[in-house]
């Protein structure tokens, strides 16, 4: 947002759990200043695991993006959304680190939503991970070019 002169807040939340439970981020864009930062609808929601669909699908609008990993997400039953299913294991493994799962997901998520510019989400991934920046790079645009090589077919509403 900041590379692309818009406004942010992020929310967060984390499970109990030290390794293996879940965690949310809430993020609210505008170009606008953002004077309620607590979310009550999202446009769109990424999630990595099948409880997190169903734990967080109901704050989804009707017919908003739902990005989910391919193998770990049965989107089957999310009817009224426009769903979006990425190999991002698969993608990872291929670049060498899984552990790139969440940067591959943001590609695909920017390029379904729109809402910030490619290049600044590259430049501050770049910034704030500086050692990782051409790994995280090529990752969120392997992300990116999947959904775009998909997204007329597959980002439909089901």
């Amino acid at each position: 947002m900041l590379y692309d002169g818009k406004e942010a807040v992020v929310t967060e939340g984390y499970s109990p759990y030290i390794t293996g439970g879940w965690s949310r981020a809430d993020v609210v864009i505008s170009d606008k200043p953002i004077d309620y930062p607590l979310v009550s609808k999202v446009d769109a929601l990424v999630t990595m695991y099948h409880e997190g669909l169903e734990t967080n699908i109901n704050i989804v609008k009707k017919g908003g993006v739902i990005v989910t990993e391919k193998t770990l997400v049965d989107a089957s039953k999310a009817i009224g959304y426009r769903i979006l299913e990425v190999p991002g294991i698969k993608i990872a493994d291929r670049l060498g680190k899984r552990i790139l799962l969440n940067v591959v997901m943001l590609g695909a998520l920017i390029r379904a939503i729109g809402a910030v510019s490619p290049e600044s989400v590259i430049r501050a991934l770049g910034n704030r991970f500086p050692k990782a920046a051409e790994l995280n790079r090529k990752a969120f645009q392997e992300g990116y070019a999947y959904a775009d090589s998909i997204i007329s077919e597959q980002l439909t509403e089901v």
